[in-house]
């Protein structure tokens, strides 16, 4: 159990940062030539991710090496602005919007697997959908958190269930949640979750 949660982490860290170093590379190169500046704004945004993987990298590893769990705080959904940010950068227009009453209290493990969830949700869509935009909704139900993630893109023709739509469904599962993930009817793609507050 212990290592299929840390294959999910460095899945979900490292993954989503080198696939938008990937979409920030190729971007550049197709740019370098017209619009020099665009491709310079991109090349920084490369190298800031670049250090975004490193530092989460290390970050891990540091986890690994000791026992202590005095390590800097896991991101939750209250940093998901900072996570869409990122993606606008490569491309993909989010937006977003979170109803409902946080609950009170120490909710960090049930949010980091929200938070990962929208964060794989929105690497496949970057990664394999050729979206311009995808809506996330967050909505904390008095039962647990509901996630939903849709974008524009091309709807998953072909489509076939990777590393990280099991790593969703494996983070709702620790949460006695359930996911749900398909086409949509006119096109794009949609990943619902729900995560059950315990």
């Amino acid at each position: 159990e212990e290592r299929s949660r840390i294959a999910r982490e460095l899945h979900d860290l490292i993954g989503h940062t080198v696939n938008v170093m990937l979409v920030q590379a190729g971007a550049a190169r197709l740019l370098i030539q017209r619009d020099p500046d665009r491709a310079r704004m991109g090349l920084e945004s490369l190298e800031e991710a670049g250090r975004s993987a490193l530092g989460e990298l290390d970050r891990m590893l540091g986890i690994l090496r000791t026992e202590t769990t005095a390590h800097r705080p896991q991101p939750g959904l209250d940093q998901l602005p900072i996570l869409f940010d990122r993606f606008e950068k490569s491309g993909l227009h989010v937006s977003y919007e979170v109803t409902g009453a946080r609950p009170p209290g120490a909710v960090r493990p049930i949010e980091l697997s929200a938070y990962r969830i929208v964060q794989e949700a929105l690497t496949n869509t970057l990664k394999h959908a050729d979206a311009g935009q995808a809506e996330v909704q967050i909505e904390y139900t008095g039962k647990g958190i509901d996630i939903e993630v849709v974008d524009d893109g091309q709807g998953g023709s072909g489509f076939t269930s990777g590393r990280g739509l099991v790593g969703i469904g494996e983070r709702a599962a620790v949460f006695d949640g359930h996911v749900e993930h398909g086409p949509v009817k006119g096109g794009g793609f949609r990943v619902h979750a729900f995560l059950a507050a315990t």
